[in-house]
């Protein structure tokens, strides 16, 4: 194929799962012969930036511009990015995680990169009519990808956008780095153990795992991986069920995977998620896992015979039972299970763009 200029536009590198995999993209994209940069809109970068990946900070975001937050200020904005592609002369832009600005762009090849089920973190919100309508805003008439069907799903059927183009294109992943990260030497409280990892936040849900955690009997300790707003609640209630000598948690890590790949099996208890790209992780470094059937993803990734270990999303019973099952027969896990989500078979997607 010949080589394309990609552009990824996102407000920073700061945080979860969206920021991660624009760089496992970009970096992929790159390393298949493309030119390829990460525009910033500010200088926030906790990630590990692959060693000859271009990241170009634009500063357009800052206190001025955070405390006018104006749709003219959105305008002088996308106008600074327009600059920048156009020096670029990029053939595809991928906007990620920054929409409210880019929807101002008017390049030939934009495509709008939806990482997150909104409908599902906004099902009792009183907001909820009022988000959905500025999403059909930014989105009818643009292309989109989406991270999962059931996000493109719900984008369709559920907010009611009309866009140009819409499709599903997976996160791209490549397993040897991730094996190169679980090398690394790590000091733990214990050998054998769960592990969950994710922002402390009500969406992530770490009560409910408690909860099924402590229900289920299992002797197997528990490490919790995050940090967020909703800390001390959890160590409250870590106290209150009883498991301050089987519950520790480790706090935020950049390099996650060691915990992960000697874990018994990892678990997710979340709301909601996009393509939650820590059980894919967890897969390729051949960790089992159990999962809530939360919109959306999960059920994309847990098939064949890990469906077993797939739980309604309310079901803290039949999670306890999960946990339990798992710490009785751990599933084995090969290539298989993982599959769908490898670069080589996912990249292709993104050059035909």
């Amino acid at each position: 194929m010949q080589p394309k200029r990609f552009a990824f536009v996102i407000s920073d590198l700061y945080g979860g799962g969206a920021q991660k995999s624009l760089l496992y993209t970009a970096e992929g994209l790159r390393q298949r012969g493309h030119q390829v940069t990460v525009f910033t809109l500010r200088e926030r970068i906790e990630h590990r930036i692959p060693e000859g990946l271009e990241i170009v900070n634009l500063a357009v975001i800052n206190k001025a511009t955070k405390a006018l937050n104006t749709v003219l200020v959105e305008k002088w904005q996308a106008r600074q990015i327009a600059k920048a592609l156009k020096a670029f002369r990029a053939d595809v832009v991928l906007s990620c995680s920054c929409d409210r600005i880019t929807r101002h762009l008017d390049h030939h090849n934009l495509h709008f990169w939806v990482k997150g089920d909104s409908s599902a973190q906004l099902h009792h919100s009183p907001k909820r009519d009022k988000a959905f309508g500025k999403q059909r805003k930014f989105y009818d008439g643009r292309n989109i990808i989406a991270v999962s069907h059931g996000v493109e799903k719900n984008l369709l059927d559920v907010i009611g956008i009309q866009p140009s183009s819409i499709q599903t294109i997976y996160n791209p992943y490549e397993r040897q780095p991730f094996l190169e990260m679980a090398s690394e030497e790590v000091s733990l409280p214990f050998d054998d153990y769960f592990v969950h990892v994710g922002a402390f936040t009500n969406v992530k849900r770490q009560d409910r795992l408690l909860r099924a955690y402590a229900r289920s009997g299992v002797s197997t300790p528990l490490l919790l991986l995050g940090k967020g707003e909703t800390e001390a609640e959890i160590r409250q209630l870590v106290t209150e069920l009883g498991l301050d000598n089987k519950v520790v948690m480790l706090g935020y890590r950049t390099n996650p995977y060691p915990v992960i790949q000697n874990a018994k099996a990892l678990i997710l208890t979340s709301d909601a998620e996009g393509l939650p790209r820590v059980l894919i992780e967890a897969l390729l470094l051949h960790t089992p896992v159990i999962s809530v059937d939360c919109p959306s993803g999960p059920r994309e990734i847990l098939t064949g015979a890990l469906a077993e270990f797939l739980v309604e999303q309310d079901d803290e019973q039949g999670l306890a039972q999960a946990i339990a099952r798992m710490e009785s027969a751990p599933v084995e896990i090969d290539e298989r299970h993982y599959q769908q989500f490898l670069a080589e078979n996912v990249l292709p997607r993104f050059e035909a763009l």
